[in-house]
């Protein structure tokens, strides 16, 4: 009887733990490197800029670098803040990748907030770290501390680099 109060107790923590990793779990991107300061480099196919609106939108293999940050998309709207001094964020759709460093994450859609360093990423959200990976609905990636939340059907898969054959 001992035994199988073990296995249920043991059995309990396992689905209650689960069910927090489903609600959203917190795992780390990139390097942590606060690329806020770097210049913002971009290359499309074509450029379409609104100087009323303070947009440039980038179509055809759009390729948007920051420092250590790489985000591919083919479409990638530029928003600029209103006096357009700076960029106040980036709109990318239709498929998207950002690679930081050896991690990578991909989403139908990412939007990056330039001045405090959130990205958010919105469907089926895909990160990789090496041999793991995390998918879910949705993740708010902190690029100056390197941080990420994953909310909603959150699956993960965590490997170490080590094999013991």
């Amino acid at each position: 009887m001992p035994k199988l109060s073990a296995f249920i107790a043991s059995l309990l923590f396992v689905l209650f733990a689960s069910m927090g990793i489903a609600q959203g779990t917190s795992v780390a991107f990139g390097s942590g490197q606060d690329n806020s300061d770097q210049p913002v480099e971009a290359t499309s196919e074509n450029l379409s800029v609104d100087q009323d609106a303070g947009t440039a939108l980038f179509t055809g293999n759009a390729v948007i670098g920051q420092g250590d940050l790489r985000l591919f998309a083919p479409r990638v709207l530029i928003i600029y803040n209103q006096d357009q001094s700076e960029i106040d964020r980036i709109e990318a759709r239709g498929g998207v990748t950002i690679v930081s460093g050896e991690d990578e994450a991909e989403a139908q859609e990412a939007d990056y907030f330039v001045k405090d360093g959130n990205m958010v990423l919105v469907g089926e959200v895909l990160m990789t770290q090496g041999l793991s990976a995390v998918a879910s609905d949705k993740a708010t990636i902190n690029l100056n501390d390197g941080s990420a939340v994953m909310t909603g059907n959150v699956k993960s898969i965590f490997q170490s680099n080590n094999s013991n054959n």
